[in-house]
């Protein structure tokens, strides 16, 4: 498996595989994702900033899809609750719409991008990786939690939806 950034052509089999994910959270009544977001715009604005990767298999095949950016997420500002482990002032990265497809979930992917993701900012010497997630995703939490992440609060996000916050440290 490889992780690279996405182009313009990877945006049908993006939103293939958002859809897929959309489909699975309604499936377990949870209401991440079922107001239209992510979409095809949201992804294209990621493309734009070079902030969508795309995770492919040794047939080229994308098998999931992520956004990671080094800008500070403007609904992290503030938290509820709890705090950031390291304080918001200083460099890190956020993670956004991790998505499996429904044919390759459960082979470890979500792992290897976050393995990947924690090695891009050991080289850059950032020491942060913070994550949200909805409060009733069990099985992203789950990873988070299995990934080493904690928990530090609650935050809202730009359309007022709660989620809860994990950071981990790189070292």
């Amino acid at each position: 498996m490889k992780i690279r950034l996405s182009v313009l052509n990877d945006v049908p089999r993006i939103l293939e595989i958002i859809d897929d994910a959309k489909a699975l959270l309604k499936s377990l009544n949870i209401d991440q994702w079922q107001n239209g977001y992510p979409n095809a715009a949201q992804i294209e604005n990621d493309i734009s900033n070079n902030e969508s990767y795309v995770i492919v298999n040794e047939d080229d095949t994308i098998v999931a899809t992520t956004m990671f950016t080094l800008s500070k997420e403007p609904t992290y500002k503030k938290i509820f609750d709890g705090n950031w482990i390291i304080d918001e002032t200083k460099p890190y990265g956020v993670i956004h719409r991790l998505a499996m497809s429904k044919d390759f979930r459960g082979k470890g992917i979500a792992k290897f991008v976050f393995e990947n993701l924690h090695q891009k900012l050991q080289e850059k010497g950032v020491q942060s990786l913070k994550i949200d997630t909805h409060e009733d995703n069990k099985t992203m939490q789950s990873l988070i939690k299995k990934m080493g992440y904690q928990y530090c609060g609650i935050i809202y996000t730009n359309y007022n939806a709660k989620r809860l916050a994990f950071e981990k440290v790189i070292s």
